[in-house]
């Protein structure tokens, strides 16, 4: 067994079904030899996106794979690789390398030096028989603690190395940390006491799966629950006592009620400064349990800090819960008024006929028509997450990818054939702008010529919208901001069936049939042209 046959045969073991791949890599035929499917995608960063998507539907258990090569594949790698390392999702890349010995010989790319800030672990492999030791470390790095990227060197002359001793491999198991006892105590004492308290839930719910757990401890102390960006359909926002998730914009009620908290509950989050997650307001007596305790008092000052898993620290919580509240009460109705209240405000916009069409309505008209149990939707960065992300109800665990600590445009489109290739049975649909499909529109292409059959939202505008108060002079003198295109026949020139909407009441026929092209086994598009001003909820 050689270098890249021992990688493949460790791949196996972890359950991998597919690697994306970017184009000449030491590992792709090997795989292919042993039923592990390549898909070579257009852009590197794109094929990054797939690998993390699948590992966000995953959650973990398996982790997706990109096999870049050496030099300008694995350069071209480095912002997908960023993009995962800030949203904290594990993905594991394998590049190839320069021989050993002409790794610090200009102008040779040295990716271990260059990636080390942008992973959580990253390494070379100089010889064949450090293969199984090495791939131990960087799964059990990438399923324990705080997740991210693991990156592999692994130089040329390597893969063709024989190993001399039979493979020692076996699937490395995900480690869970149970909670402080006292700390347990010492929380659900506070929060029985509190005022107004409120539960602040992260990525970190999905990651341990422990939805059930959180809406059993929310409901046995009728505590709202708020989620962050990447944290959102953790809690199933059809709830009761749902206030939805937050970017840049959220709900009206999120904002009131995290205003108007005295204890505050995050669970399952960094509670990392961000622009793209809610930051906590001054003068909250915050509980912050992670299972990353170089996470707490980082950012935000903890009255009480809980290291553990998220679905033990829950569970632990509950039981000492239940020593004071024999009863579940009642859920209280006074989250899902006002948001009732700030939905009704909404409605002229979300309801609107006008032309070009309100992209409030194309949420509107997504949230009526798919169904919410069988789908899992993602967003582009700029205005297209913002105005999702505040009115999409996400109904059970992973049903809405939302990510975005870096957000860089197009990340959305390979998340989305990831969550695909992860959940064949599910409608996976990506709603992405104009300027995003300009980033990394040709990757749609890997999608028909692979047969991912995702459904593509674009909203046409034909401006860079978020952009519109801060390129004033530059557009009025020079266009800066103008970009544009007819995105229908570019799908169509790729293969893939396109549908343009111009009208509101064209597009749940067009998003039905385009649905109905997925359901097929191929992918489709559909563009609306939708207006170029815009609100954000506040």
């Amino acid at each position: 067994m050689n270098g890249a046959e021992a990688i493949a045969e460790i791949l196996k073991r972890e359950k991998t079904d597919f690697i994306a791949c970017y184009p000449r890599n030491g590992l792709i035929d090997v795989c292919a030899e042993m039923d592990i499917r390549p898909i070579i995608c257009r852009q590197e960063r794109v094929g990054v996106g797939m690998a993390e998507g699948y590992s966000r539907v995953h959650r973990g258990e398996r982790i997706g794979v990109f096999a870049p090569q050496a030099g300008p594949g694995i350069e071209n790698s480095f912002p997908g690789v960023a993009q995962a390392y800030s949203d904290g999702v594990p993905v594991l890349i394998i590049s190839g390398a320069a021989n050993v010995g002409r790794e610090h010989i200009s102008p040779v790319f040295n990716a271990v030096d260059n990636f080390r800030h942008i992973t959580k672990w990253a390494t070379k492999i100089t010889d064949a028989s450090q293969i199984p030791a090495t791939f131990r470390r960087a799964y059990h790095q990438m399923r324990n603690g705080r997740p991210g990227p693991v990156l592999i060197e692994v130089p040329n002359d390597v893969w063709t190395q024989e190993l001399t001793d039979e493979l020692e491999y076996s699937r490395v198991a995900r480690l869970r940390s149970g909670p402080d006892p006292e700390k347990i105590i010492e929380a659900v004492g506070s929060l029985l006491s509190a005022k107004d308290a409120i539960i602040y839930a992260g990525q970190g719910i999905l990651r341990s799966d422990a939805t059930d757990e959180l809406v059993e401890f929310a409901e046995l102390l009728n505590l709202p629950v708020m989620t962050t960006n990447p944290g959102k359909s953790g809690f199933p926002e059809t709830h009761p006592l749902s206030l939805g998730g937050s970017v840049v914009h959220a709900p009206r009620p999120l904002t009131d009620y995290l205003a108007a908290a005295d204890w505050v509950l995050a669970i399952g989050t960094s509670l990392s400064t961000s622009p793209f997650n809610p930051n906590m307001p001054a003068g909250k007596a915050v509980i912050h349990a992670t299972n990353h305790a170089e996470d707490i008092n980082k950012d935000v000052t903890a009255r009480i800090g809980i290291v553990g898993d998220a679905k033990l620290v829950l569970r632990a919580m509950i039981d000492e819960a239940r020593k004071s509240i024999s009863k579940t009460p009642m859920v209280r109705g006074d989250v899902r008024a006002a948001k009732d209240a700030w939905l009704k405000d909404w409605a002229e916009q979300l309801n609107s006929d006008e032309k070009p069409i309100n992209q409030y309505r194309i949420v509107r008209d997504l949230l009526q028509t798919v169904d919410l149990d069988n789908t899992i939707i993602t967003h582009d960065s700029g205005s297209p997450r913002e105005q999702l992300f505040p009115f999409w109800e996400a109904t059970y665990p992973g049903g809405y990818m939302g990510w975005g600590k870096s957000t860089q445009l197009g990340h959305g489109l390979g998340l989305n054939m990831g969550a695909k290739l992860a959940a064949p049975g599910r409608l996976c649909i990506n709603v992405m702008g104009d300027a995003a499909i300009g980033m990394v529109g040709m990757d749609i292409e890997t999608a028909a010529r692979n047969k991912i059959p995702i459904l593509t939202i674009v909203l046409n505008n034909g401006v860079m919208a978020a952009e519109r108060h801060t390129l004033l002079t530059a557009t009025e003198k020079y266009g800066a901001y103008l970009v544009g295109g007819n995105y229908t026949e570019f799908a169509g020139a790729l293969g893939v069936q396109g549908y343009r909407v111009e009208n509101a009441d064209e597009f749940v026929p067009a998003l039905r049939q385009a649905t109905e092209v997925t359901e097929s086994g191929a992918p489709a598009l559909v563009e609306c042209m939708v207006k170029e001003g815009y609100e954000f909820s506040k």
